[in-house]
């Protein structure tokens, strides 16, 4: 993959932000991919997403989302919901505040720049949860209206929580 990925935006958290919004997306690449390192919030809660079309975040009941969970201290979950108005990214798991604890993320977005086609993302996720276990989500969302979207937005759930700290970046996949 090397030479394959084209940095598009980038955002550094380094004081507590309420979202990160990255733009960028359009039909130069059919695939994009965002990387997440070292995303912390400044209280526990789910890390999520939604799309934005024409710049505007889709807050809309149309996301839907499936998870396989892998914990350190049980057996593997499974995880989903529809109709939400939001896409969880660390399943609907809090991420954790305490030291060292911190939420990594590889997502794929799919068809986000075609109006004809739903737009869906892929997602695999390792952190600390707030019961200071070590997980593990892969599975996606998809954001159930067809139209096109030009970017995404990354927060903690509820709106009572920031980003503290944290790389977001958006990369193109060369055709």
């Amino acid at each position: 993959m090397a030479g394959s990925l084209i940095k598009i935006n980038e955002e550094i958290v380094t004081s507590a932000v309420a979202s990160v919004t990255l733009t960028g997306i359009d039909s130069t690449y059919d695939v994009y991919m965002v990387t997440m390192t070292g995303v912390t919030p400044d209280v526990d809660k789910a890390l999520a997403m939604r799309v934005l079309a024409g710049g505007v975040e889709q807050s809309t009941s149309n996301y839907d989302r499936a998870y396989k969970i892998m914990r350190a201290d049980t057996t593997f979950q499974n995880a989903s919901s529809t109709n939400s108005n939001l896409g969880f990214i660390s399943s609907g798991l809090s991420v954790g505040t305490d030291t060292n604890e911190e939420f990594q993320t590889t997502q794929y977005l799919f068809n986000f720049n075609n109006s004809s086609e739903y737009s869906f993302v892929t997602n695999e996720a390792v952190f600390i949860s707030s019961t200071a276990v070590a997980m593990s989500t892969t599975g996606g969302l998809v954001y159930t209206v067809a139209e096109a979207h030009n970017g995404v937005s990354y927060f903690f759930e509820g709106g009572t929580a920031n980003i503290e700290a944290g790389t977001f970046t958006l990369y193109g996949l060369k055709k």
